[in-house]
């Protein structure tokens, strides 16, 4: 199964970036399905960690990104065309030009991933919803989601 999701993702880095993808799922804040040729694609956003499943603002992060775009046609950036769960790690971008992920941080509803993205526009967007105690930067200690996996 991981190697028909990784050719399918392959399939998705060879089109143009003139293709859209109808958002049929969301899974949680920070992974989208997609629709390719008929099959569901799951698509983790680069460069971003939502709150897990019982972390504070996990329902929020999920909310807000299934208004954004579920049912959508977004485009997509591939950075990376499988993870070790077999997902496309990709930038998402919605109908109006913005990225997927720089909404999340900025609306305080996701962690700039240092470990797998440098991007200073992710720093500087959560510098400002830390700076302004947006979503999850309103609680008094949030626990980034990579360490509440390792609990």
């Amino acid at each position: 199964m991981r190697k028909a999701i990784a050719f399918i993702a392959l399939l998705i880095v060879g089109c143009g970036d003139a293709d859209k993808y109808k958002v049929v799922g969301i899974s949680d804040g920070d992974t989208i399905r997609i629709l390719k040729d008929n099959k569901e694609v799951r698509v983790r956003l680069a460069g971003i960690d939502c709150p897990e499943r019982g972390q504070a603002f996990y329902q929020q992060a999920k909310s807000f990104t299934s208004e954004k775009c579920f049912g959508k046609e977004v485009k997509l950036n591939i950075t990376q065309a499988s993870d070790r769960y077999g997902r496309v790690v990709a930038d998402v971008i919605l109908p109006d030009g913005t990225l997927l992920c720089s909404e999340l941080v900025k609306a305080g509803l996701a962690w700039h991933y240092t470990h797998f993205s440098k991007s200073k526009v992710l720093e500087d967007l959560q510098t400002e919803a830390k700076e302004n105690k947006r979503g999850l930067w309103g609680d008094k200690d949030p626990i980034p989601p990579w360490e509440y996996r390792k609990k």
